[in-house]
């Protein structure tokens, strides 16, 4: 924020000294996410499922079974955080691991029915979820909301 961002902010928000970090992008992102977090939280069908999990899910009822690699992909999970996730979700008996018939190398994750079934039943209560999230906003506020957090999101300058 340069200083004539600065002159233009209401009295409340202009920086006392600078820097003022319940204002920047990242706190109010982190906020809003948590926020999200504990309505997920209070709302899921399943009170074990955390989010990431059912993200996971998500992506592997969409994908088919896939590898590690494909599921960080799909789920913008970093790779030792989705190895956890994917063990987790093993242990319930959510999803199965193989080796992968053309490359010894690789190991495939597939969706159990457990899994599917677990998805079936947590889908009324996700978009409840979202929904909660969103309901202070009104609709044209939810439709500038997803294009904007897709604008940031996307990657394709290289972070740039």
């Amino acid at each position: 924020m340069n200083a004539n961002d600065t002159a233009q902010l209401p009295g409340h928000l202009a920086p006392q000294g600078g820097y003022q970090v319940t204002e920047q992008v990242g706190h109010l992102l982190r906020k809003a996410y948590q926020r999200h977090l504990s309505i997920f939280q209070t709302n899921a069908s399943d009170p074990d499922l955390t989010s990431v999990q059912f993200v996971t899910l998500c992506a592997l009822h969409d994908l088919g079974p896939s590898s590690q690699v494909e599921l960080v992909k799909a789920t913008s999970v970093d790779q030792a955080t989705i190895r956890g996730i994917v063990d987790r979700l093993k242990a319930r008996g959510l999803v199965d691991l193989s080796k992968d018939e053309a490359d010894g190398r690789k190991v495939v994750i597939t969706l159990l029915p457990k899994g599917e079934a677990l998805l079936q039943d947590m889908y009324p209560s996700a978009y409840q979820i979202s929904e909660q999230t969103v309901a202070r906003l009104n609709s044209a506020e939810r439709i500038a909301l997803l294009y904007l957090l897709r604008k940031i999101a996307d990657d394709d300058d290289g972070g740039m």
